[in-house]
């Protein structure tokens, strides 16, 4: 009995549709404990926070922060939160790019208004000499 070809479509379509996408993993930084990824890591962020607004002090210590809180205890590959006092939240997370990593800010919210971008990202920064896994 042969199977009804417009069942098969839209699994078919929705296959090529994530073929497409690609599938993007979290991954961690595995170096973060060597100054030169930290360094790198809190250039990133500093840089990306600056360019949604931030004002370069602000967002130098923010990223600071948001380094030493992720060297100091061990999340694990998943996403992170850096919260500014302007109100803003913003969403991070670092990629493994074949052998290297990229820092993804991919959200932001304040108060009750958020903006996601997890197709082309808001902002994206490279990550080297740091090195991650998923």
């Amino acid at each position: 009995m042969r199977p009804d070809a417009t069942a098969f479509l839209p699994k078919a379509a929705l296959g090529l549709l994530l073929l497409a996408s690609g599938c993007v993993s979290v991954a961690r930084l595995t170096t973060l404990s060597d100054p030169g990824c930290q360094q790198r890591l809190t250039t990133a962020l500093a840089s990306v926070l600056q360019g949604q607004g931030e004002a370069p002090e602000e967002a130098q210590r923010l990223a600071g922060s948001a380094v030493e809180a992720l060297r100091t205890v061990e999340l694990g590959p998943r996403p992170f939160l850096v919260a500014a006092p302007s109100g803003v939240d913003y969403s991070f997370f670092v990629e493994r790019k074949g052998a290297s990593c990229l820092l993804r800010l991919y959200g932001r919210q304040k108060g009750f208004v958020s903006y996601t971008n997890d197709l082309t990202y808001i902002a994206t920064e490279p990550l080297a000499p740091c090195e991650c896994a998923e």
